[in-house]
């Protein structure tokens, strides 16, 4: 394929996953359609499909794209200068998870038949940057706490990374599930994504020390 070619499908790419993101701010995924995501792009909708061949696939672009940005944000606590204890990495953590409401709300979704309605190729390239993701973390935690051995890492690992599916639904409720609440006289705590995520990541970190 021509380079030409190679960046005008790259830039096709990221114009679907940027017109994606923008219904997703304000609708939910059941409620949009591959239609609706090529009123915003500046091609036809049938084009999409030389690109992604399910809604599926378009979301789980999104969530690469946003595991992308969030590797970046670890690489750079990596090449902070300064050493962290636990309760200054929870903090630093936790800031990093607040910039990432988006992939929170991907991830609180049904991950599991969206991966199913993935060709391979594009379900592969998705779990490279979660390696990315994982290995990136992995290296912060060797890097600011020595002591912890590669299995408490894992441990770490497998106990963090679960815990982000859960996120997203306790700091934000639509109108709907907060009317619902509201009947049902149960209190809907307002917390933000790092005041959740911030105590469980310090507790972690303590049964490490």
């Amino acid at each position: 394929m021509p380079k030409g070619s190679e960046e005008l499908t790259q830039a096709r790419k990221e114009e679907i996953i940027r017109s994606c993101a923008a219904l997703y701010e304000t609708t939910g995924f059941n409620d949009i359609t591959i239609r609706d995501i090529g009123v915003g792009t500046s091609f036809t909708r049938t084009s999409i499909y030389n690109y992604f061949q399910t809604k599926e696939e378009i979301f789980l672009a999104l969530l690469q794209q946003e595991y992308q940005c969030w590797v970046q944000d670890l690489e750079g606590l990596l090449r902070s200068s300064l050493p962290m204890d636990a309760a200054h990495f929870s903090d630093a953590l936790a800031a990093t998870l607040e910039r990432r409401g988006c992939m929170l709300k991907l991830l609180a979704m049904n991950l599991y038949d969206i991966e199913g309605n993935c060709r391979l190729e594009n379900l592969t390239a998705f779990k490279q940057v979660y390696k990315q993701a994982l290995e990136t973390l992995s290296r912060c935690l060797e890097r600011f706490f020595p002591k912890m051995t590669a299995a408490d890492i894992q441990e770490f690992l497998y106990a963090f990374f679960p815990f982000l599916f859960g996120i997203y639904p306790y700091t934000n409720a639509t109108e709907k599930q907060k009317q619902a609440m509201e009947q049902a006289h149960l209190d809907y705590p307002r917390y933000t994504i790092s005041q959740i995520a911030r105590p469980f990541i310090f507790r972690l970190l303590l049964s490490f020390a």
